[in-house]
This record gives structure tokens, C-alpha cells and sequence, in this order.
């Protein structure tokens, strides 16, 4: 689960001119929970393709367990990856299949186990067929919040020793995005964890939060030191936070 990227520059094909990505540097520990924060456009998100190899740098190296990711087969380091993004795939079946996509192999048992973990069991039982129940396409059936933990359920499923979780629990209500934040916590003590997040609240507990702005580390930290210096995350930080709970 350790993962570097070292002196990446990338830019969108589409875009040559105006990097994603420049003079890039990151290394994270395996079972380190790593967040990254920042304004719109930061990079925060080409980060998380990236190591996934959608795309390559135009320079540098991003390396997983100390091997570069091109020297890889992508079924390889791509088996070690579990992602929630913040837009899940939901296929045209049921609930239940949805969930078993993490891994195909897994027991009922152990998909329900998921489910409860992410919050989603009490609602899937109330689906007119339960597990069996289909969603339909692109999950049509289902809120915004239920495909996240479906999502979710899948990702703890996959048990993978590197878990992305790219704006994750953005259209949960509150009551389940703690429920599921206590999930992701338990998930993230024995495996890399990387965070974007637009939500402080929900990084707050990281291990490091790296702070990017137009596709640089602006500052990196615990919450706490990040908000006494009084830069970039602090002012995110009084944008999101009321009652001096930033201060």
C-alpha cells in the first residue's frame, strides 16, 4: 500500500497548456490515511486517476509498493485498489449483485456484512425484493446517497489494500454520513487510505491532510496545525465550520 508521486507534471490531453499537475510530490506510508483538500481545480481528483493509470505524467514517477506503475500489468496493482467516487457505477441489476461486483466470490454472508458496514442493509431490506431487488439502469431506483453506500458496501467488500475515496459521502445526509465515516475508519486502520474531499468535517481525523492549490502541496498536516497556521485550509475551514469548532 506505500505510494509516491515524484516530480509529476500532468496535463489533460485536451488542455496541454494549463497543467493538472506540476512539480508534484507525495509519499504515503501503507496504512497511512491520507486527505486531499483544496479549492475546485486543485488537482485533487487527476490525483486519484492518476493512480489508477487512466492517465500517465507527462514527467515524473508514481510508484506503488516501490514499483512504478508502468512496469505493472493494470489487472495487477488495479486488484489493489478499492474506489467509492463521487458519481458510484450502479449496473442494471439487483442490489445484491451490485454489491458482489467487489468481489465476485464473496458469500452472502459476507455481502451482507458489507451492506450493514456502509449503512445500506435497512434500507436494501425495505426494496420491495430485498437483496434481489433491481435497481435499474444506472440504478434509477435508488437516491443519490443509496448508490454511495452501495458503493461503499462494494469497496468494503473488495477488501483491497489501498482504498480511494473520491468525494464519497457528498449526497449523504448527516445521520448516514457519520455512520459510514465510522465505517471508512475502521476500513482505513488496516489499509492506504486516500480522501478527497470538498467537507472538512470529514477529514478532520486524518493521519495527514496535504492542502493543493492549482496543482501544487501548498501545506500538509493534522487539522489542528493546519488551521493555527492560518493559511489556504484555514480559510476553508471558517467557510465550513460554525461556533469556533475551526479555531
Amino acid at each position: 500500500g506505500e505510494s509516491a508521486f515524484d516530480g509529476v507534471r500532468f496535463a489533460y490531453p485536451a488542455r496541454p497548456e494549463t497543467p493538472a499537475l506540476e512539480d508534484f510530490n507525495l509519499s504515503i506510508k501503507p496504512g497511512e490515511t491520507v486527505a486531499l483538500v483544496g479549492p475546485s481545480g486543485a488537482g485533487k481528483t487527476s490525483v486519484i486517476q492518476l493512480i489508477q493509470r487512466f492517465y500517465d505524467p507527462d514527467e515524473g514517477r508514481i510508484t506503488l509498493d516501490g514499483v512504478a506503475l508502468w512496469d505493472m500489468a493494470r489487472h495487477d496493482f488495479r486488484a489493489d485498489l478499492a474506489l467509492v467516487p463521487q458519481d458510484p457505477v450502479i449496473f442494471a441489476a439487483s442490489a445484491r449483485d451490485n454489491i458482489r461486483f467487489g468481489r465476485l466470490d464473496a458469500t452472502e454472508a459476507e455481502i451482507e456484512a458489507a451492506a450493514h458496514a456502509a449503512n445500506a442493509h435497512d434500507f436494501i431490506a425495505r426494496l420491495p425484493d430485498g437483496y434481489d431487488t433491481y435497481v435499474g439502469e444506472r440504478g434509477v431506483m435508488l437516491s443519490g446517497g443509496q448508490k454511495q453506500r452501495i458503493a461503499i458496501a462494494r469497496a468494503i467488500l473488495r477488501d483491497a489494500p489501498v482504498l480511494l475515496l473520491d468525494e464519497a459521502t457528498s449526497a449523504l445526509d448527516a445521520e448516514s454520513e457519520c455512520a459510514v465515516q465510522s465505517a471508512v475508519e475502521s476500513m482505513a486502520r488496516t489499509r492506504t487510505t486516500i480522501i478527497v474531499a470538498h467537507r472538512l468535517a470529514t477529514v478532520k481525523k486524518a493521519d495527514r491532510i496535504v492542502v493543493m492549490d492549482q496543482g501544487r502541496i501548498v501545506a500538509q498536516g493534522t487539522h489542528d496545525s493546519l488551521v493555527a497556521e492560518n493559511g489556504l485550509y484555514a480559510r476553508l475551514a471558517r467557510l465550513q465550520f460554525t461556533d469556533g469548532e475551526a479555531a
